[in-house]
């Protein structure tokens, strides 16, 4: 079993590659163009706006693990400072929201498997369905890691078809500026409420930090690096974001981008449409890195939930049933179990758009509890906020924004998610056991649990080359590596 330990504390840089591990993953495969479809080019001046959204929200979080640094996220600060049925509340919230995210990626990985199987039935695609969330729940049940070489292959196998697409694109654009010039015209279409709409479907990208594990006792100065890396990490994955909608956009005329399913896919083979062979190659590489990339973020998203649900199952806000060990692979089967069939039953009747609007509603929902949370905590205890900047305003700008996205959703799905939120009354009243289970939840806030989590965030997706990139700068300085990995 793998030890994470900590050399020394973390700097900025090392900060960075977990913020980026928290928050990109699939995302781009399934949100990509969806708000151009919305409102054309002007969607790139979304994305930009999304991000700075996202940036100020992660800073009130940022602050609230600063102020109190403890698991848990929204629903232990609104417990702080509201008492323990507000904090149910917004960790209820909470976990539906990313609940519907797991829903969301096996939708988008049939929309990918039918570019190789166009004719596949609808009894078949629900099958498809069923298969891919019962692979995420037997890998998270029997809890494997993948670790070393095997990591960076598979991390090599996920970023290699973006990053292709991102360059090849850019030398296409270079090579034929006409068409680029061509399809962005017009550069804004649609109305007011599809700007709304865009702007939620493209914020859902930006959302995972709210899971995100940041030590801030293991962290340098962490009332400044947080912040800072924050910033940094944010600023890496909205252009990361932003060059690959640009390739889009600039590839892909604006009635080939409204009918596509997979505009990726669509957007390779113009990219590599010098032949037909070319073009089918390219084609296949992105649909199998979309695909590979999709089920490994819906693994690392069930492990995320499932801990929220065990936090709070632990805390005695959720029946223990979600804190149940398996004996041979101490994973909280039972929850694991129930967390995937609902799942699955939600990717069967839910669209990829509504079910994003339902996630992005209740975020929004824990995200303005919690910039509440954050002026509260920072008037509760002065001593540990005084030193951060823009503690009043920062909270306040992220209320103002969590309300904007909220107000954007769709209607039926504001009221599909007030619907779920209210079915957590009930589940407080009667079946929490509001006992918390100190044993386990001591070994899961163990200096060394904690570590660890913290050390696969910055494993995911675009943060694992991050994290190799910063390595790199750190041999060639001669600064020794802050994690410590031992068998």
């Amino acid at each position: 079993m793998i030890k994470v330990d900590l050399k020394r504390k973390l700097n900025t840089f090392d900060v960075t590659s977990l913020v980026v591990g928290s928050i990109i993953g699939a995302d781009i495969y399934v949100a990509a163009a969806l708000g151009a479809k919305l409102v054309g080019p002007f969607s790139l001046i979304l994305w930009v706006a999304a991000g700075g959204i996202a940036i100020v929200i992660a800073l009130s979080f940022a602050y609230c693990v600063t102020i109190l640094p403890k698991v848990g996220g929204p629903y232990s600060y609104i417990k702080e400072v509201a008492g323990p049925f507000d904090g149910f509340m917004v960790g209820w919230a909470l976990f539906l929201a990313e609940w519907l995210s797991l829903a969301v990626f096996p939708v988008a990985f049939t929309k990918y498997f039918l570019s190789f199987f166009p004719h596949l039935g609808p009894q078949y695609q629900i099958l498809l369905k069923a298969i891919f969330i019962a692979i995420i729940l037997f890998t998270n049940l029997i809890g494997i890691k993948k670790a070393g070489k095997f990591n960076d292959s598979l991390t090599i196998g996920k970023l290699a078809p973006l990053l292709l697409l991102m360059l090849a694109g850019l030398l296409f654009i270079a090579w034929r500026p006409n068409i680029m010039v061509k399809n962005f015209q017009p550069f804004l279409k649609g109305n007011f409420f599809g700007f709304g709409q865009a702007l939620v479907l493209i914020f859902w990208a930006y959302a995972g930090f709210e899971l995100s594990t940041l030590p801030a006792d293991e962290i340098q100065n962490p009332s400044r690096t947080i912040p800072k890396a924050i910033i940094i990490g944010m600023f890496i994955v909205t252009v990361f974001y932003l060059i690959t909608n640009f390739v889009i956009l600039s590839v892909l005329n604006q009635q080939s981008l409204a009918a596509s399913p997979t505009p990726l896919i669509d957007a390779a083979a113009r990219i590599f449409s010098l032949t037909r062979t070319i073009a089918i190659v390219g084609s296949f590489i992105i649909g199998i890195g979309a695909l590979i990339s999709i089920m490994g973020a819906d693994e690392s998203g069930t492990i995320g939930t499932s801990r929220l649900a065990y936090a709070m199952a632990l805390d005695g806000l959720l029946p223990h049933i979600f804190s149940r060990l398996h004996p041979s692979f101490q994973t909280p089967y039972l929850g694991l179990i129930l967390i995937c069939v609902t799942a699955f039953i939600a990717s069967v009747f839910g669209s990829l758009t509504s079910l994003i609007n339902a996630s992005v509603f209740l975020l929004s929902f824990s995200y303005l509890a919690t910039c509440i949370a954050t002026l509260l905590l920072a008037r509760k205890y002065p001593d540990a906020s005084k030193n951060l900047k823009g503690k009043k305003i920062i909270p306040i700008l992220g209320i103002i924004f969590s309300g904007l996205l909220m107000t954007q959703v769709k209607f039926q799905q504001i009221l599909i998610s007030l619907i779920l939120l209210a079915i957590g009354i009930p589940i407080y009243i009667y079946f929490s056991p509001k006992r918390e289970l100190y044993e386990l939840k001591a070994a899961f806030l163990s200096r060394e649990a904690i570590l660890k989590r913290a050390y696969e965030q910055g494993e995911r997706f675009l943060a694992h080359l991050v994290r190799h990139i910063k390595w790199l700068i750190y041999r060639i300085k001669k600064i020794n590596k802050a994690w410590h990995i031992s068998d």
